[in-house]
């Protein structure tokens, strides 16, 4: 577990798609012009064609769309369960998870490991299609949208087909500081966690997130850029906030919380974040694990298709899960 030292090659397919695709300015663009990319490249992302890179789900789970009634609004949620004669009348442990993307993203994209986990451990998975960062929505409203949903789930378990005291989340780069801040107030609210798997999350939008080595040395990676990453972190803080309070790096006291397993994927900007947070929550007596993949590019859970070292990841996760669920 150290900062990175040389340089991987990020795997062929990657190069390809890489190579064909074109970076938008993203830092020009308007909220609404942010809007529209955003729906466009999630219609993409949702797409019969796009399985060919996210993979194609797990036949033995059914997946379907609900919402969440909270007090204030309502989130979308895409809902994996096992078929019914792997269910077993019982109910079923919850893993909720969280999508990457910050500006983009939605839970579609991960319907390859998502449907698996829920197939396989077996399980209840539930994505939360949370706020989308724009100018007028931060990353403190995707942490509120991930965390409002948990506790709701947990709140209503028979609605949903689950047991509370078996309870995990899972979030990829964004969606893996929302699930790591909702780790920490899982703690703080006496709720028991079993597990957290956080996938090259993105655990720091302070001012340091631009500096560790990683960011310096993977700042052209071909699935996310310094560029990429800079104006992620504009969106994620608005002038004035505290970056600190959503960045789980820089957070004081993480003794207490749910056993971790960190993905590290190593050609990627942000990898030092998730050695640095494993880190961190060890020496707060935290257990924690990392688990590195040489080659593999950010994001690369929801390319199957295109990145091999996918498969062995889902793999490492859904022992860890079923060790810690059952």
């Amino acid at each position: 577990m150290s900062d990175v030292t040389t340089l991987d090659r990020p795997p062929a397919g990657i190069r390809v798609l890489h190579a064909l695709g074109k970076e938008p300015d993203l830092a020009a663009m308007s909220g609404e012009q942010l809007t529209r990319f955003a729906v466009k490249e999630n219609r993409k992302r949702s797409s019969r064609m796009a399985r060919l890179v996210t993979g194609r789900p797990d036949r033995g789970a059914v997946i379907d769309w609900r919402q969440v009634t909270l007090p204030d609004r309502e989130v979308r949620v895409r809902v994996y369960r096992p078929m019914p004669e792997r269910a077993g009348g019982v109910a079923l442990p919850l893993v909720v998870h969280v999508h990457g993307g910050g500006f983009v993203g939605t839970a579609v994209q991960s319907d390859w490991i998502n449907s698996y986990l829920a197939a396989r451990l077996p399980a209840v998975l539930v994505s939360v299609e949370h706020r989308l960062l724009a100018p007028e929505v931060s990353l403190s409203d995707a942490v509120d949208d991930g965390w409002d949903v948990l506790t709701e789930l947990v709140r209503d378990p028979n609605a949903w087909g689950v047991d509370p005291q078996r309870v995990a989340v899972f979030g990829e780069s964004t969606g893996g500081a929302v699930s790591a801040l909702s780790a920490i107030r899982a703690r703080d609210a006496g709720l028991g966690l079993r597990a957290q798997v956080l996938a090259n999350p993105c655990v720091d939008v302070t001012e340091h997130a631009l500096k560790h080595p990683s960011a310096l040395a993977y700042a052209d990676s071909p699935t996310l850029t310094r560029a990429q990453l800079d104006f992620f972190i504009s969106l994620a803080v608005p002038a004035g906030a505290d970056a600190r309070r959503v960045s789980p790096l820089q957070i004081e006291g993480l003794s207490g919380l749910a056993p971790a397993l960190i993905i590290v994927p190593t050609v990627d900007p942000i990898s030092d974040q998730g050695r640095r947070y494993a880190a961190r929550l060890l020496a707060a007596g935290t257990p924690a694990r990392v688990s590195e993949y040489p080659g593999a590019t950010h994001a690369f859970l929801a390319m199957p298709g295109v990145v091999p070292q996918a498969r062995p990841a889902r793999e490492e996760i859904l022992t860890f899960l079923r060790g810690r669920l059952r």
